[in-house]
């Protein structure tokens, strides 16, 4: 397992095909974040690989930004953990204007769970 800090949080690298996410609390993500977060995702993982968004804080994405963080080829499943009422509804509004790239994400309310999801979805 490797932590790496990037400018808006971190990411966790838990194996060659899985990551977990975590944005700061306050960040406002922008385009320069996303092709941040892209070539980490590009240098540190092999594809296709799946990847647990972890929203125990609470961000905000600028609308270019919106549009590109999950048009990323290689992404085989997105499980995003929400623990509010707000990020559960931020995280729909994200599925909605990404409809094309989010055809295999899942919203749970439990890490395990979605992790459990995420290794049977790279198995598959």
């Amino acid at each position: 397992m490797k932590v790496c800090n990037l400018s808006f949080g971190k990411i966790v690298v838990l194996n060659k095909n899985l990551a977990e996410v975590i944005v700061n609390e306050g960040v406002h993500f922008n385009e320069a974040m996303v092709d941040e977060y892209h070539n980490f995702l590009l240098s540190n993982l092999s594809k296709p690989f799946a990847l647990l968004v972890n929203k125990k804080h609470s961000y905000s994405y600028a609308f270019e930004a919106q549009k590109q963080i999950s048009s990323l080829s290689g992404i085989q499943a997105i499980a995003v953990v929400v623990f509010t009422s707000a990020s559960l509804m931020a995280t729909k509004t994200l599925m909605n204007v990404n409809r094309t790239e989010t055809s295999n994400i899942k919203i749970f309310q439990d890490r395990d769970k979605a992790l459990l999801w995420l290794i049977e979805e790279i198995n598959s």
